[in-house]
């Protein structure tokens, strides 16, 4: 086993590089700690701690994060998306409780595309008989 791990994860548009390495827990997302990025929302927080929290490894690695595009919830998705994939190169009992648990599984929808001639993407101009 290997004491660094990178991996990306990603959720719709949001992508997420993970560096795991063994340490005592501390999680560092683009330079700032977890608290610092998600603004004390404890919902974000646990979403990007559920990996790890899964195989109780919450003090045993550090977690380096480096996180663009979507926004704030869709970044926490991709982010633990790309934990997941490093704890799952680890082990095969990591990876079976991280697919369990469904964090493997890449969430793919994405916002749908404006279509020309219509105001939005499934909204159409109110139509007038006469």
């Amino acid at each position: 086993m290997e004491t660094k791990q990178i991996k990306t994860g990603r959720r719709k548009t949001s992508v997420a590089q993970a560096e795991l390495v063994k340490g005592s827990g501390k999680v560092i997302i683009n330079t700032k700690t977890l608290e610092d990025y998600f603004r004390g929302c404890p919902r974000y927080q646990d979403t990007v701690l559920a990996p790890l929290s899964e195989i109780k490894a919450e003090k045993e690695f550090d977690v380096n994060v480096k996180v663009s595009g979507g926004g704030i919830a869709s970044q926490a998705g991709a982010i633990r998306h790309a934990i997941a994939r490093s704890l799952a190169v680890l082990g095969e009992d990591n990876k079976k409780s991280m697919k369990k648990a469904g964090f493997l599984t890449r969430d793919p929808r994405m916002v749908e595309r404006k279509k020309p001639g219509q105001p939005k993407a499934r909204r159409r101009f109110q139509f007038s008989k006469r």
